[in-house]
């Protein structure tokens, strides 16, 4: 079972992002925003990071830069619904995986599988 940290602004997903994860058998922390994420990290450790891009105050990029200076052994998944801002993250952030919005549940978790298999590997 991951710690996974789930930072999402829109309560409706986090919760059924949160609820899917569970369902898959990790330990799921949710937050609504980066700050939040941020505070989550420095009290607790997690194996990932799965922050949406653009959030009010902190946007998951940021989050993912401060949480690496944390715990620099943290993996990390995008989520976002602008078209732009992925592949814009893709070319910033290098190898970290984007998913973009809308994705079917199936895909999140097979994502986050071989996020963390890579640890095993």
């Amino acid at each position: 079972m991951a710690r996974v940290l789930l930072a999402e602004d829109d309560q409706s997903m986090r919760e059924f992002l949160s609820r899917a994860l569970e369902r898959s058998g990790h330990d799921v922390t949710a937050v609504p925003d980066g700050l939040s994420a941020l505070n989550a990290v420095n009290e607790r450790g997690y194996d990932l990071l799965i922050a949406d891009i653009v959030m009010p105050g902190i946007d998951g990029i940021e989050v993912s830069r401060q949480a690496n200076k944390v715990n620099a052994d943290l993996k990390v998944l995008f989520i976002t619904g602008f078209a732009a801002v992925a592949m814009s993250a893709r070319e910033e952030m290098g190898d970290t995986k984007v998913l973009s919005k809308p994705f079917h549940l199936r895909d999140l978790v097979d994502h986050v599988d071989a996020i963390l298999a890579q640890d095993v590997a």
